[in-house]
């Protein structure tokens, strides 16, 4: 099978961890027979100096030439440390999901049994935790009306949604509830939003389409503190893009690291598939990030992207393999175990497929 599949590196550690996921990817075209056609392309900060745009129209077209699009992170701290940069990396990826279409933000969270005591939170609330978190990607106040007034002392951002958008979210979210626990969960904050009314009203009226589907209704503060109570109550949850901003930050931690949460973005023109953690520039050239999440990112793309259902249980076999004989970088390692460098874990995964 020829996959085409667009390379965004990006910035920070981006370069590094994609570096393995790319090692690992070939490993598995090799061992089941696929031809893979790298094609790289610049975005963020990166772009921002080769070309003064963070999503050049030459990285769109990759990206809507590719079957899949693997990527590392955006961000830069002489953007962050600079409020009045009027070009920012992010400002890349808002334009990216715009222009490709990527409406749904998809995060599974889960515990690895090897790790479970690494996670701050204790193991009897997080075991058996194995939930999605879909979010909202196009609209809401990301993408609303903004600006400032009274000569720059107020500022406003607008959240709006219209019922289309909601509803190719919740859709989704519906059609993975059917096929895993038929458990739905709906975000919102209706008591106090009208975009959340919109949410909830939607959502309502689509349940007589999924009957077998149990959907429940929570306030996204309730849901905060639940998610640290009792994840494994959940199934599928779906959200605005804020609330799911800030929830699948919160989610992440009850793996144990950020480095391990692989994510995907559902697009019209193609789909995305990232680690959830940042550009973490502090560790950026040291060779000690975690590549695991952007592994686990490639293997999403192999089930989603392409329906290779066994190439992606390799690799997340593999995954759990390094795991549980501790070939893992120092943010895993603890103080008395060795660290394994990330190429080091990159080649010992490759080898291992």
């Amino acid at each position: 099978m020829n996959l085409n599949i667009a390379l965004l590196a990006g910035d920070g550690i981006g370069p590094e961890v994609i570096d393995q996921a790319v090692k690992v990817v070939n490993a598995v075209a090799k061992k089941f027979s696929h031809q893979i056609n790298w094609t790289a392309a610049l975005t963020g900060a990166a772009a921002i100096d080769a070309v003064g745009e963070p999503y050049p129209d030459e990285t769109h077209a990759v990206c809507m030439a590719a079957d899949a699009v693997l990527f590392g992170a955006i961000g830069h701290p002489r953007f962050d440390n600079d409020p009045k940069a009027t070009v920012r990396p992010e400002q890349g990826l808002l334009k990216m999901r715009k222009k490709l279409g990527l409406f749904a933000n998809v995060r599974p969270t889960f515990t690895f049994p090897s790790l479970i005591d690494n996670s701050p939170l204790k193991r009897e609330r997080i075991e058996g935790t194995d939930l999605v978190i879909l979010r909202e990607l196009t609209g809401g106040i990301y993408f609303g009306e903004r600006g400032r007034k009274d000569n720059g002392d107020t500022a406003f951002d607008t959240c709006t949604y219209t019922r289309e958008e909601i509803q190719r979210l919740a859709k989704l979210g519906f059609e993975m509830a059917m096929g895993r626990r038929k458990k739905l969960c709906c975000v919102d904050k209706a008591n106090v939003l009208e975009s959340s009314r919109l949410w909830r009203e939607t959502v309502q009226d689509m349940e007589k389409d999924f009957p077998e589907v149990e959907v429940s209704y929570e306030f996204v503060d309730a849901v905060a503190m639940r998610l640290v109570q009792w994840p494994s109550s959940y199934d599928v949850i779906i959200t605005e893009n804020l609330f799911g901003d800030i929830l699948t930050d919160e989610a992440s931690v009850i793996s144990g690291s950020m480095g391990l949460m692989p994510s995907s973005s559902i697009g019209i023109h193609t789909s995305l598939f990232e680690p959830i953690h940042g550009s973490y520039p502090q560790a950026a050239g040291k060779d000690i990030a975690n590549p695991l999440a952007t592994v686990l990112s490639a293997a999403m793309m192999f089930e989603d992207a392409f329906n290779l259902k066994e190439e992606a249980a390799a690799i997340r076999a593999v995954v759990n393999k390094s795991l549980a004989e501790g070939i893992v970088t120092e943010d895993l390692a603890g103080k008395n175990n060795k660290a394994y460098k990330t190429s080091e874990v990159g080649d010992w995964l490759a080898a291992n497929i």
